[in-house]
């Protein structure tokens, strides 16, 4: 249940405690390891509680990915495409960083590869679309446009992770986003 603002104290405390406890799990395990019985008792509540409000562990999963990707989609709601994609680059970097490691562990665990990779494809088609849709009349085109940005960024990110992040933030954004607007060409020059 996605928190709109205007629900009962209860139900806020609820839902949070349930997102709270799923994510001190993906740190803790695999998702194919978590079930509704763990994630209910790390957040002290029972199973009927939990399926008050979800119907399966796969529909919290995918209540959990819609929250980052509106977020996300939110900070890059004004930026334009293609002319913007540096700033989208960067904010998703930024973004990343700000979700903290349960964040990294989904996007970059191959135990969650199927999250981290849904949530880029979403992103690149929400953004993308239009662009696409007017620009781009060939859909083999548009299929190869939205392979590169959602391997390209996701893949980037994954990279300077595995890499314990040992090239600066404001470098990796720099060589990031001439990879993604300049291709091969523009990196070779920075």
């Amino acid at each position: 249940m996605i928190l709109k603002g205007n629900e009962d104290l209860r139900v806020k405390k609820t839902i949070t405690n349930i997102h709270q406890a799923f994510i001190d799990l993906i740190l803790k395990m695999d998702y194919s390891k978590i079930t509704v019985k763990s994630v209910c008792e790390k957040a002290m509540l029972n199973k009927k509680t939990f399926y008050n409000y979800y119907e399966t562990l796969d529909d919290l999963l995918l209540e959990m990915q819609e929250i980052m990707l509106s977020e996300f989609i939110e900070r890059t709601k004004d930026y334009k495409v293609p002319e913007d994609l540096y700033k989208i680059n960067e904010e998703f970097f930024k973004y990343s960083i700000s979700k903290g490691e349960a964040y990294e562990k989904i996007m970059c665990s191959e135990s969650y590869a199927f999250i981290g990779k849904n949530l880029t494809r979403n992103f690149v088609k929400s953004v993308w679309g239009e662009f696409s849709n007017n620009n781009l009349k060939n859909r083999l085109k548009t299929n190869l446009l939205y392979c590169f940005l959602h391997n390209t960024g996701l893949e980037l990110y994954k990279q300077w992770v595995f890499d314990n992040k040992k090239i600066p933030f404001d470098e990796v954004i720099k060589l990031s986003g001439e990879l993604l607007t300049n291709g091969v060409n523009g990196f070779l020059k920075v």
